[in-house]
């Protein structure tokens, strides 16, 4: 979607913030820029005080007008309740993620369901709960959000563009000649989207087919300058692209064995073994191997969109050996 005629000059690049987390993933980039006269900040950093001091220290915050988030996980949204309080800034999520905390109870019990259905245990869902209800993914949300896709003015001159690559929810912002990705595009780090319910249909979150999606509209960022949410920056589009599915290709011939006769569940097991305990890498795993199922299913969708984006050819012959 286009919110916008009249996009900024690429001279006004975004203002880089790289901000200290106490998660896994390390540091996360958020970034400032003006736009028609307007201080925006892209992300936020995570829910700790050390954040909050660094942003009051690199934001002008009686100036900021607009917080726009890319995904709301606690690196990404954490201090978007927190910016309301403490500026006169409007602050844009996703819709999906509107919808799930509106709808937060009704989503998790579909979820706990989804999950039983792969096979899990009813003491895994248990531990599960307890995780969510320590709020892995969600602190407070503002009480006064707005919706990205639809809201954020049009003076801004924003493309928004729906690209879940590390989940239902990510959004990326393009301007001329630069876009801010999120977790859509990291250099590095493979990912899939994760195993959600699409709260709009009551259905499963088919996280395959919108990744098919996903690279078709990351194809259009090639020439701009991709500002990521993490770790380096990105040098080439269709090399990130390219790491991905490599990176796909291989995971699908390690769990093709294990993927006709058994449960997710099952294979989590057989494959992991009780190397992986922690409740929640679990619910990753179950992610990814639900998205190689798909994909084994009906590979011709991602051979489709990778002919589409000109990159079949480069990857065709270990493509169409992994999922013959």
């Amino acid at each position: 979607m286009l919110n916008g005629l009249a996009a900024p000059s690429s001279d006004m690049m975004p203002k880089q913030h790289t901000v200290d987390t106490p998660y896994m993933v390390g540091p996360v980039h958020c970034y400032s820029v003006e736009l028609d006269g307007e201080l925006v900040l892209f992300d936020t950093g995570p829910p700790t005080r050390a954040a909050e001091l660094f942003l009051q220290q690199h934001i002008d915050l009686g100036r900021l007008r607009h917080v726009i988030i890319t995904h709301c996980h606690l690196d990404h949204y954490g201090l978007s309740s927190w910016l309301e309080e403490n500026s006169d800034a409007s602050i844009y999520l996703p819709q999906p993620d509107i919808m799930k905390i509106r709808r937060h109870d009704e989503r998790l019990e579909k979820m706990y369901d989804l999950l039983a259905s792969l096979g899990f245990s009813g003491s895994y869902l248990d531990t599960l709960r307890e995780s969510f209800r320590r709020g892995v993914l969600f602190p407070p949300f503002p009480n006064n959000c707005l919706t990205a896709e639809t809201d954020i003015p049009q003076r801004l001159g924003l493309e928004v563009l729906t690209c879940a690559g590390h989940s239902q929810s990510d959004l990326v912002y393009a301007a001329d000649g630069w876009a801010i990705t999120g977790d859509t595009l990291l250099r590095g780090i493979y990912q899939s989207p994760l195993l959600d319910i699409d709260l709009e249909s009551g259905e499963r979150f088919n996280n395959y087919k919108a990744y098919c999606r996903t690279l078709c509209r990351l194809a259009q960022l090639r020439g701009k300058n991709i500002l990521p949410g993490h770790r380096q920056k990105i040098e080439s589009v269709d090399e990130t692209i390219m790491f991905y599915i490599f990176k796909t290709i291989y995971r699908v011939v390690q769990l093709k064995p294990y993927i006709r006769d058994n449960t997710v569940a099952q294979i989590i097991e057989r494959v992991f073994g009780e190397a992986l305990t922690d409740p929640f890498h679990i619910y990753l795993k179950a992610s990814e191997i639900v998205f190689m199922k798909d994909l084994l299913e009906d590979p011709h969708i991602l051979r489709s969109a990778l002919e589409q984006i000109g990159l079949l050819r480069e990857v065709e012959v270990e493509f169409d050996r992994a999922v013959a």
